[in-house]
């Protein structure tokens, strides 16, 4: 296992763990449900610690092809940091914490990163998981993987009901017509297009 490759995923997990204490607003506590999307990343990183010692073993035939995904995944956990800082400069204030109960935003973002898709965040932390698939093609990675999308997807999804019935409920429901929740969709045309 390729150390560089596997500090660069560590410091991108980092990252992430350090989202929530840097950036976002401080209205809310780390409920259950913070700490059931937060699973994945921290088990995600033990999984790549325990394989680099030698307690996980990646899939059969995997470590023959490791050269070639090695480059791939570093493309996946860069791509996961870029998106993670453009999201970041998107933003010219604090941003709630919507699966937190008592934080609530006061405006609604559709620039910049969420121009594309309504969840950059959770988009470039599903990066950072494929990518460490694919860096350390083990069960325990792929299960972080499938994990983490499932968590983000019905994390996302409880977040843009709650967007929708809030006093952004319109403006909101038009975004979402138009983007994709953590891929770009056909809408980018229309979108660009209108800016035009």
């Amino acid at each position: 296992m390729n150390e560089s490759v596997l500090l660069l995923f560590l410091l991108n997990f980092v990252f992430i763990g350090l989202l929530p204490k840097l950036f976002f607003k401080k209205d809310g506590k780390f409920n259950l449900m913070w700490w059931v999307t937060a699973s994945p990343f921290f088990l995600c990183t033990v999984f790549l610690l325990a394989s680099h010692l030698g307690y996980v073993s990646l899939l059969n035939g995997a470590q023959y092809a490791i050269r070639i995904l090695e480059p791939t995944a570093v493309l996946f956990s860069v791509a996961s940091l870029a998106l993670m800082f453009f999201t970041l400069g998107t933003h010219r204030i604090p941003i709630a914490l919507w699966h937190q109960d008592n934080d609530a935003p006061t405006h609604i973002v559709t620039y910049g990163a969420y121009r594309w898709i309504r969840h950059p965040f959770y988009a470039s932390f599903l990066l950072a998981l494929f990518g460490a698939a694919v860096f350390c093609p083990s069960w325990g990675t792929f299960f972080t993987f499938i994990l983490g999308f499932v968590i983000l997807n019905l994390t996302a999804a409880r977040e843009e009901r709650r967007l929708c019935a809030s006093q952004f409920g319109d403006e909101y429901s038009e975004y979402m017509r138009r983007t994709g929740r953590f891929f770009p969709t056909r809408g980018i045309a229309r979108v660009s297009s209108a800016s035009s």
